[in-house]
Formats: C-alpha cells, structure tokens, sequence
C-alpha cells in the first residue's frame, strides 16, 4: 500500500513538473525566475578540467552509465527554441592549461570539459608563447615611458614587440585576438591592447555568430578594465537594464529557449519532493525567490498528495535588485502563490525576507519547530563574498547557519565555473570558454539577427561577462566556482552529500528532449552536470 503511494506521488510530482507554461501563467506569474546578483562578492579558485569523451559517441541512459560517462539528451534535433543564460554565466576552447597565472588551489575538477566547436587552447596558449618568445627576441624597449593600469606599473606604451603584436593582430582569428588582448591588459600594455581593440572592433558583431557576439561583449569589458571603469561600466549597464515588462520578457526568452533554469528549478523540486514525501508540515526557504515560479508546480504537486496535502510555508528570501522586474515587493510573490495554494487546496503561508543574503540572521528565517525544513539555493551562493573579499566570509556563514537549522535537505545549483579567486588572465581564459558554450547553445535556437535573442544578450548575459572581466573586489559580484570547492565548502560546514535518485534524472533527461541533442547530462560524485557538448555549464546537488 505504502509502494503504491509513493508510486502515485511521484506521478503526480513529474506529471506536474511538466505541464505547459500556460497553466503557470494563469496565476499572472512568469515561468521565469528571475536570478538577483545580491550585492555581495567573493573569491575562490579550482580545477584544471578533465576532457570527456567525444561528443558524437552513443550514449547509453544514466542507469546503465558509467559514473563518468555522457547522457545523450535523447532530444529530436529540430529544435525551435532551446537554450539558455546562466547568470548563471561564461567559455572558449580550452580546458583550465597549466600555466603559472593560474590559481593554486585549481584541483576541482568538472566531467565535463572541451573545445565547445573551437580551437585547442593549449595549442593556441603555445602559439601565442612562440609568437612572445619572437618578439621578445626583435624587441628594443625605450624604458623612459612606461605606464599602469589599475595602479599596476606596465611595460613601456611604445615599444616594438606591441608593435608587431598590432601588426599581426590582422592574422589572428577573433579568439586569438582576444587572449592576445587579455595579455596585453594584464601586463598593463596599453598601446598594444588598444590597438588590438581597433582590430577587434572591426570584427565583432552583435548579430554575427557565436564567438562574434560574446567578443563583443568580452572587449566592453576589456576596455572598461583597461580604463580602470569596470565598476561603473558595470553600474551603468545594470540601470539600463529595461524595468518591468521589458525585462521580464527577455528573461522569459531565455526560459524558454534554455534548459539551465529549468533544470535549477526541475531538479531541485524533485529532490525536496522526495524528501519531504511523508512530511505532514513543510516549510522550503528559497534563498533566490524572485518570482516565485519554481513553486507553483510544487505546490500543484502536492495538491495530488495520497491522504491529502500537508501544509506548506514557503520563506523567501530577495533583494530589492528584483523588485523593479517583478513590479512589486515580496508580498506580490506571497499573494500569488496563496492564490494557486488556494486554488488546490493546499494549506499554505508565505514569508518574506527583503533583505540579501549577505544579511541574512537567524531571525530572518522564521524556523519554526515541527517543521520538516528544506533550503534552497538556486544560482545564488556565487553572490556571496568568501574569504578572500572580505573577513566577514559571508559565503561560509550562510552555510554554517543553515545546518544549524537541521534542514532535512539543501539543494545546491550553479554554474559550472572558475572564476572567483583566479587571477585575471585565467579568469578571462575560463570566462571564453565558458559563455562560448553558452553563445554556441542559444545560436542553436534562433537566427542570428532575431531581435528577441540581441536583446536577451545584451540585459542578460553582457552584465555578467564585464562583472567578471572589468571588476575586482568587492565590486566583482560574478564569483563562480567549480562543484569540488562548492562540495568541499559544505562538508566543511557539516553537510553530508544527499545520493540524487534515478527520477530527478530521469525528469531532466525528459524534459532535455525538447532542447537540441548538443546538451548534455552526466551523473558524477553526487551531483547532476548539465553541459553542452564537451563542456559542464550546472550542476546540481542535494545535501542535509
């Protein structure tokens, strides 16, 4: 009897999981959760990625993979819409290389790594090397004008090896031209990085294809860094972002023509249903609440509960950067997720937490006891400054404090990257690699010059590629890590990792059949990575 129930519960749980966005938007709530940048920062490198198998080999299902192997998606290929932004964010063709720029602590390693459709970065990193070496040989440095950059003394502005850089720059391809540039800013080589921005502009193209497109936003951010304007370059493209409907629109572009949020929020409703099965009083904070959408369905959920649905509280927690696109406080949210919990007969309560996470206390959580408790963060904790932005190590706090509330389950999603405490060079390398895969994954879905996608890039993704390339600090919010440092950050709070069951992959693969074959799944050391063909972009994981 009690088999038969829960076979029944989790029916209803994938049945509702995938009903269409119709139903959702009947309760004036958009399928799209919009993912706030709170206002914090921090830092924290990883790991030199592993190469995956080929992406056009068979894959067999999950059950019977290997632990290191690929899923197919099992998608058809003809794909009208299908991909999505990560603010989840960033790519190019290279795996982390060996080099003495990049962070120590680089040892986190992800399934899931490759060339994304693009050249060998260690083949290109040893071009680069030898065309340096040359230079360097030909090179007569004047060492009376030399100059700095973010307080930085650089190499001379003039000087022949720049020189030669700049005349070459017309032989490179847009990738080359990139790095080349990266370098020069890195080594405060201002004549050069600015005459290879002019080879750069000429090129780049917001309706061209991939790689033309993310250059473009990649030297924005370039040329804010080297202006040493990141931090107000960055303010200004958040107050242009579009308010209200605008925006809501775009981020519901990306909803629809990605998986990535999908499998944030599928993944995660379907790891907290199982653990809440038998609980008769529930109560879910969401650290990334936004506008409430991953709820409905779970709600609606357990509405087709056996025995009749226990009583839900769900705890939001939000900073004001999304009330302009919800139009509206938390209490907008809290309404109308009352409105489906009545619609459903499910008895519910909502709370709301105004405040970001970095300022998040005890009392703001409203735990109360008897409560079967299950916390949720879904593309948040990457916001949180660690360590090394600032000794309060706010990313660290939150972790600890949430496992003194004894959750019965914590379900973590992010981006699959390295970009919080690796010097600039090696964060702009990853940060090719990682929105390559991105810019290649949404090029799959709509034309290169639909209007709907330049504007989705431009108030959704470009903020976040100039955050990570131009900022430093405490200004530099975009603060990724890879799955071993976020695994090794929880169990050093005192988590245990929570085995995800065949149904939460078995939804993602489902719902993957709607997006383009090129996405990916791999089940590894407890956690689910979503990718686009040899590279991880998300992972998921549960924990108590």
């Amino acid at each position: 009897m009690q088999a038969s129930q829960a076979s029944q519960t989790s029916e209803a749980i994938h049945m509702l999981y995938h009903q269409p966005f119709q139903q959702i938007e009947s309760y004036n709530l958009s399928p799209f959760q919009v993912l706030n940048s709170n206002v914090c920062a921090d830092n924290s490198s990883q790991g030199a990625q592993v190469s995956f198998q080929a992406c056009n080999e068979q894959f067999a299902t999950l059950e019977s993979l290997p632990m290191t192997d690929y899923v197919n998606s099992d998608s058809p290929s003809t794909v009208s819409i299908s991909s999505n932004r990560s603010p989840f964010s960033p790519q190019c063709s290279q795996s982390y290389m060996s080099d003495v720029h990049h962070s120590s602590d680089n040892t986190y390693g992800s399934p899931l790594s490759g060339s994304s459709g693009v050249d060998d970065s260690n083949e290109l990193r040893n071009v680069l090397r030898e065309l340096e070496i040359k230079l360097m040989e030909e090179s007569e440095i004047d060492d009376s004008s030399s100059c700095s950059v973010n307080n930085v003394v650089g190499q001379p502005v003039f000087s022949t090896r720049g020189n030669r850089v700049v005349q070459m720059a017309h032989t490179m391809d847009l990738k080359q031209l990139l790095l080349a540039c990266a370098e020069a800013v890195s080594n405060a080589e201002i004549s050069t990085a600015q005459g290879l921005m002019n080879e750069l502009e000429q090129r780049v193209s917001i309706s061209g294809d991939p790689i033309q497109r993310l250059s473009a936003y990649m030297m924005e951010g370039l040329r804010a860094r080297l202006l040493s304007s990141g931090s107000i370059i960055y303010k200004k493209l958040k107050c242009k972002e579009p308010t209200g409907p605008e925006l809501m629109s775009y981020m519901h572009f990306l909803y629809q023509i990605c998986p990535y949020f999908k499998f944030a929020y599928m993944s995660a409703n379907v790891v907290i249903g199982e653990a809440m099965e038998h609980e008769n009083r529930i109560h879910v904070i969401d650290f990334c609440l936004a506008q409430g959408s991953q709820w409905v369905s779970f709600i609606q959920a357990l509405a087709h509960r056996p025995g009749g649905p226990p009583y839900i509280r769900v705890t939001g927690v939000d900073d004001s950067q999304s009330v302009h696109a919800r139009g509206g406080g938390l209490d907008v949210v809290g309404q109308r997720l009352a409105n489906v919990a009545a619609s459903c007969g499910v008895p519910f309560e909502f709370h709301g937490a105004a405040i970001s996470g970095c300022e998040v206390e005890l009392e703001n959580l409203k735990v109360r006891h008897g409560e079967a408790l299950a916390v949720n963060f879904p593309y948040m904790l990457h916001h949180m400054p660690d360590e090394s932005v600032n000794t309060m190590n706010h990313r660290d706090r939150l972790l600890r404090l949430i496992k003194s509330l004894s959750p019965k389950v914590v379900t973590l999603v992010e981006q699959e990257s390295n970009t919080n405490t690796a010097p600039f060079y090696p964060r702009f390398c990853e940060t090719l690699e990682y929105y390559t895969a991105m810019f290649e994954s949404i090029d799959a879905t709509r034309p290169r010059n639909d209007k709907q996608r330049i504007s989705a890039e431009e108030h959704c993704i470009a903020r976040d590629i100039v955050n990570i390339v131009a900022c430093e600090g405490a200004d530099r919010v975009e603060r990724h890590e890879l799955f071993g440092k976020w695994r090794l950050r929880l169990t050093m709070a005192g988590f245990v990792p929570c085995p995800l069951s065949f149904s939460v992959g078995n939804a993602i693969r489902d719902m993957l059949k709607e997006y383009s074959p090129n996405y990916r799944l791999v089940d590894r050391d407890g956690a689910l990575y979503l990718g686009w063909k040899n590279r991880a972009l998300a992972t998921c994981s549960a924990w108590r």
